[in-house]
């Protein structure tokens, strides 16, 4: 796969971990970096692999939760990483979901003016969506990813075993920016996601390469996000992240919230890109299939959605930069959406 990011997808991975980063990574110190679910789940099994061909890993674990992504705690992290004799010449590992590899992605930004990084996806949504494309991060009380840095993967390695160790929930939550992916750029997957191509191992596997090869192929566009192109990989995400926020990052996962947010802009884009409303019905019972959520619930605070939505770095100045979709497979940037399209849109989730 030729993308700025090295990608393996497979199962078992994880046993051959030492023996795969070996070939990338010439290096022997690393922090690997978990949050307390996930080490429980794969820590000593991932640190027993780099030991077993002469890595020397230091495991390092953070609270599981959005609420741990935060420069105080990376500033922790990298206090443990000086402790345990971390250099220029170390890497850090990122084990976990999209939380850690964007505090694992920091980390390692910021550590010696930046050492590689190693991302372990270990839910869907990451390995489909948040391992690729560079961006790292941690929140500020005024919104996501507010702090962060641009800095690609040395190498992800994609175990899809792993995910048979995640609940259904957290599992369908990874189909939202799946369906994303598709809308923007590949209506043939559109078609084969309504036909439910995503059941066995193979077709999952296959699914995977197939995403990361779209989202890799935007970000080679716009690396920087600074054109507009890579902008299209924010379909659902603008009214999704104050969605997330507004439930203080408790009430929806992330994908959830995207799903929210693709339904809304679906409506935007019935009334700003001449989106069909059949097509928009197609998504929306798309994104039911994989039991995401496209109706907000009654008692959630609408206005609050809307308050921090003057956070989102989309917005620059008084300018809104809104991603729409004409039709089934491709996207665009809209400065042609008010705040009061948005409006409209939250009231009518």
């Amino acid at each position: 796969m030729e993308t700025r990011d090295v990608a393996l997808v497979g199962s078992d991975l994880l046993e051959q971990l030492g023996e795969r980063i070996g070939k990338y990574l010439p290096r022997t110190t690393s922090a690997i970096i978990s949050d307390s679910n996930v080490a429980s789940l794969f820590g000593d099994r991932v640190r027993r692999s780099l030991t077993s061909t002469n890595f020397r890993p230091t495991l390092i674990t953070i609270p599981a939760g959005e609420k741990s992504k935060t420069l105080k705690q990376a500033g922790a992290i990298c206090d443990q990483m000086i402790a345990a004799g971390l250099d220029r010449q170390s890497f850090v590992v990122g084990l976990g979901g999209g939380m850690v590899g964007d505090i694992s992605g920091f980390v390692a930004a910021i550590y010696d003016r930046g050492i590689p990084h190693v991302q372990i996806p270990t839910t869907l949504l990451a390995m489909v969506d948040s391992s690729i494309g560079g961006k790292t991060g941690v929140n500020t009380a005024d919104g996501k990813n507010l702090l962060g840095a641009f800095h690609h993967p040395s190498l992800v390695i994609d175990d899809v075993e792993v995910l048979k160790t995640l609940p259904p929930r957290e599992f369908n939550q990874g189909f939202a920016e799946i369906i994303k992916h598709a809308v923007i750029a590949d209506a043939e997957m559109f078609r084969a996601l309504k036909n439910d191509q995503a059941n066995d191992a193979l077709a999952l596997q296959s699914l995977i390469k197939r995403n990361i090869e779209i989202k890799s192929k935007i970000v080679a566009k716009d690396e920087r996000d600074q054109t507009g192109d890579r902008a299209i990989l924010n379909f659902g995400h603008t009214i999704g992240h104050a969605i997330e926020r507004a439930g203080d990052y408790r009430k929806f996962l992330h994908g959830e919230a995207v799903s929210l947010g693709i339904v809304a802009a679906c409506a935007i884009s019935i009334k700003k890109a001449g989106l069909s409303p059949g097509q928009r019905d197609e998504i929306v019972h798309l994104l039911q299939q994989f039991n995401l959520p496209t109706q907000m619930p009654k008692a959630f605070p609408s206005e609050k959605i809307i308050e921090t939505l003057k956070f989102d770095k989309k917005f620059e100045g008084r300018n809104v930069r809104f991603v729409v979709t004409p039709r089934i497979g491709s996207a665009q940037l809209s400065t042609d959406v008010t705040m009061q399209d948005i409006r409209e849109a939250i009231d009518s989730l």
